[in-house]
């Protein structure tokens, strides 16, 4: 566990600038680059290719692997890629198997027809997402050993620097997605889609190049307490035998994270948790997933969407994560959450208003602008109050059974968000007030469970 300290804001920025925060940026860029592949890609490359709104809403159910990366986080933690841990490291290997599974992928992707083939489109969009969500257990556990365990200021930065990190992957990379789709488009090529693949795949390499320069720390340490856990579970068995093994590794490695949580919090309170977290960005996920079906809809082309939802999106994700970072270390987590709660509701409620004015450049850019900067605010404060309730005994296998919760409620109940569109016959501005309702079951749990909660803000 680390702890959140209040910071002068000069401090706060000056520790932005350390090398570390540099490559945890590059490891959040990496992580959030394939959501864009599945998520704004896929869905444009579905409805241009006239596929209907449910269509594209449920197969977004194909993030749901997200909210499960969890349970094989243990296998990640102690199975070494043949050749490539020798070489590069335990972590590096991993990530790099992953980019390469995504990178043949596209490939694929790039000589698909949707229309002829929804089902194998569908499918390899599975296997990216499998990839990704096995890549960001690495990932995650990669960024949070930049750090050394009692360097609380630089684990609360390197918290915003990762959000900055995702949103960069994520931004860029619907950029050059968008821009490189459109210009083929008026180029005349047919398979504009399919050859803006294949520019994704580009991007792949060069961030793996720029993974080589992330460091790795010896894992020696992490082998040896694995071992040391297992012997203590061995020991209570009376006979040793392939049997008890296997049970010794399961009560290690998944057993031993989960009971330790619930042990700390308590169940009911555990329970509490988990159900905000769950719940938490359900409103968000549902604006997310039909946002740019919505920018289509009322007439805003490719271009206009790259620039205005990407580009100048991005820049503003930056900033205001990065002041997001300094106002969660000054003011605490828990204040934080019922305020990014709250903004997400009333960003969520411009869509409305833009929906009920119809095409406007002013108010799309403004809409958007205050759209992320919510998500930003909101994306680093839920780092950091996960990142504050992980044993760090089992940091890894925590944050990724807490960020899988989460990526559920966004994904499952997300999932139908193109249905409720088409049972609302494509009254928008109900939409999106109803967006903006779905975050309050959530700060109501917290709320509840706010003075129990074992997290150490100092």
């Amino acid at each position: 566990m680390f702890e959140i300290k209040k910071q002068s804001f000069s401090e706060m920025f000056m520790v932005y600038f350390d090398k570390r925060m540099f490559k945890i940026l590059l490891l959040g860029a990496i992580s959030g680059f394939p959501w864009v592949l599945i998520g704004s890609s896929l869905s444009l490359w579905l409805k241009e290719d006239g596929l209907s709104r449910s269509t594209i809403g449920w197969a977004g159910l194909i993030f749901g692997v997200y909210a499960f990366n969890y349970l094989w986080a243990p296998l990640i933690d102690r199975v070494q890629i043949p050749y490539l841990t020798k070489k590069i490291g335990h972590r590096r290997s991993w990530i790099v198997l992953m980019q390469g599974i995504i990178l043949f992928a596209l490939i694929f992707w790039s000589i698909l027809n949707p229309s002829e083939n929804l089902a194998l489109v569908i499918t390899v969009g599975l296997v990216i997402a499998v990839a990704s969500a096995t890549q960001d257990i690495t990932v995650d556990a990669l960024r949070i050993e930049q750090i050394g365990e009692n360097e609380g200021r630089s684990m609360a930065a390197g918290a915003a620097m990762a959000v900055v990190g995702w949103w960069t992957g994520y931004k860029l990379g619907g950029v050059l997605s968008l821009f490189s789709a459109e210009f083929l488009q008026v180029a005349g090529f047919e398979n504009y889609w399919q050859l803006t693949f294949l520019i994704l795949g580009i991007l792949v390499i060069i961030m793996n190049i720029g993974l080589m320069f992330v460091n790795e720390s010896d894992n020696l340490d992490r082998k040896n307490k694995q071992n040391e856990n297992d012997k203590l579970i061995l020991n209570k068995f009376k006979k040793i035998n392939l049997f008890t093994k296997f049970l010794t590794w399961i009560g290690g490695t998944i057993g031993g994270p989960i009971i330790s949580f619930f042990k700390k919090n308590g169940f009911s309170i555990a329970l509490g948790i988990l159900g905000f977290v769950f719940l938490f960005k359900v409103g968000e996920a549902f604006l997310g997933r039909m946002s740019i079906i919505f920018y289509k809809e009322i007439g805003f082309s490719k271009t206009d969407i790259a620039i205005y939802s990407k580009t100048l999106g991005w820049l503003t994700t930056v900033i205001f994560t990065l002041l997001g970072g300094l106002f969660v270390i000054r003011s605490g987590v828990l204040k934080a959450m019922f305020l990014a709660g709250i903004i997400m509701a009333s960003t969520n409620l411009l869509f409305s208003v833009l929906a009920w004015s119809d095409k406007s450049e002013f108010l799309f850019a403004i809409t958007v602008i205050f759209d992320d900067i919510a998500a930003a605010f909101a994306t680093v404060a839920f780092v950091a109050f996960i990142s504050l309730l992980v044993d760090r005994a089992y940091t890894a296998t925590q944050y990724a059974l807490l960020a899988s919760i989460g990526t559920a409620g966004r994904t499952t109940l997300a999932s139908s968000s193109g249905a409720l569109v088409d049972w609302l016959n494509g009254d928008w501005v109900i939409f999106f007030i109803l967006t903006a309702l779905m975050v309050i079951p959530s700060l109501i749990i917290l709320w509840i469970i706010r003075n129990k909660l074992q997290i150490n803000e100092k």
